[in-house]
């Protein structure tokens, strides 16, 4: 299958409610979009240009423009819904944004200063993983920082444990259980999962340097990297 067909795939959720669900089920989420705002920082000039795969719902759009007034975004995400419901989530900010309604290959070329992949590269199976991470390492400067932010956890029994304490964190903000135990057997099913391992070692293929984990929590796991 092609990089196009899987992104489409793994993106082809329910809009209603994305901003609610996806926080009570990611420990801390609004902290990893600061967190990857101050990192992205450390590379990115105050006027920089900054790329957003899987921007929509607009979640980290809103907290990259609050905290920088003069970066440039663009928002990239092949689903119209999502689209829409970021332009809502930015309000009088979404000027401040471009949107491409595609995949990573439908991106601007031209060099950017920064780019971000949260809660997208777990859809992925291990060679498409791959070669979206390469068509952002195209369309970035050298030295420009990465932040992903995925699902990754060992395989085997130390897998089924990390997923049955994300099903636990979904019980305690509200979730009942069959719902929790229910979501936990769809990640098992329909998530090409990888270890901590294999994610680094894929961002070294696409050629990205100096990884360093920045965010763990539970089956989530977080890196800042440079391109090489």
């Amino acid at each position: 299958m092609t990089e196009r067909g899987v992104t489409h795939h793994a993106f082809s959720h329910d809009t209603a409610g994305y901003a609610a669900r996806a926080a009570r089920q990611v420990p801390g989420l609004h902290d990893v979009y600061r967190m990857a705002g101050l990192l992205l920082a450390e590379r990115v000039p105050p006027s920089g240009r900054v790329l957003v795969l899987g921007a929509g719902g607009g979640l980290e759009l809103r907290a990259f423009a609050d905290m920088q007034p003069d970066w440039r975004l663009e928002g990239v995400d092949p689903s119209a819904e999502m689209n829409d419901q970021a332009r809502q989530t930015l309000g009088d900010m979404v000027d401040r944004v471009t949107f491409t309604e595609g995949y990573i290959d439908d991106a601007p070329i031209g060099l950017f200063d920064g780019a971000t992949c949260l809660l997208t590269l777990h859809f992925l199976p291990q060679e498409e993983r791959l070669c979206t991470l390469s068509q952002i390492a195209r369309r970035l400067r050298p030295g420009a920082p990465l932040v992903v932010m995925n699902h990754s956890v060992p395989d085997g029994q130390e897998r089924d444990l990390w997923l049955r304490r994300n099903a636990a964190l979904m019980v305690s903000h509200g979730m009942s259980i069959e719902q929790a135990e229910k979501s936990v057997e769809n990640l098992k099913a329909r998530l090409p999962i990888l270890s901590p391992q294999e994610d680094q070692a894929l961002l070294a293929q696409a050629g990205f340097t100096d990884i360093q984990l920045f965010y763990a929590a539970f089956t989530f796991r977080g890196w800042v990297s440079y391109l090489g």
